[in-house]
């Protein structure tokens, strides 16, 4: 018994999709919602042969990738590009921390900040148990001062 192409076309993009799951990063979802297009087209008997499938989900994954990746980012990472960013930065820069191992300018150390421990710089010297005050982040690590 053979399948018919818009199954497995279908059942490819299903595959495709789920994928996007495990390797995070915004592109094989496309590649997916372009097999189900294929999928349809091959279901509406637009496309009989394989090679015009092939086509369709060839333009279709490339226009889905090239056209909604900006957009969807935001979605899948938890920010939008209407400046989401800023208010994340915005979340750190002037709370209070509470230094937990000594800072000095030549070492950093550890504060605890929202129930979680962070690397922390600072260009004057902290002890643990001092309060401070976030400048800024830079990935991982917060910039503080003495409060």
């Amino acid at each position: 018994m053979t399948a018919e192409p818009y199954v497995l076309w279908f059942a490819a993009g299903l595959v495709l999709v789920l994928l996007e799951f495990a390797a995070p990063g915004i592109v094989i979802i496309f590649f997916g919602l372009g097999a189900w297009v294929a999928s349809l087209t091959a279901w509406l008997g637009w496309t009989p042969t394989l090679a015009s499938q092939l086509g369709v989900f060839a333009v279709a994954s490339t226009v889905l990738l090239l056209g909604l990746r900006r957009s969807c980012r935001g979605w899948f990472a938890g920010l939008s590009e209407s400046g989401d960013a800023q208010s994340t930065e915005e979340e750190f820069v002037g709370r209070e921390v509470r230094v937990t191992s000594a800072i000095s300018p030549a070492q950093p150390g550890k504060v605890e900040f929202k129930g979680a421990f962070w690397n922390a710089r600072s260009s004057e010297p902290l002890q643990p148990g001092d309060a401070a005050v976030i400048l800024s982040r830079d990935g991982l690590q917060l910039h503080v001062r003495p409060l």
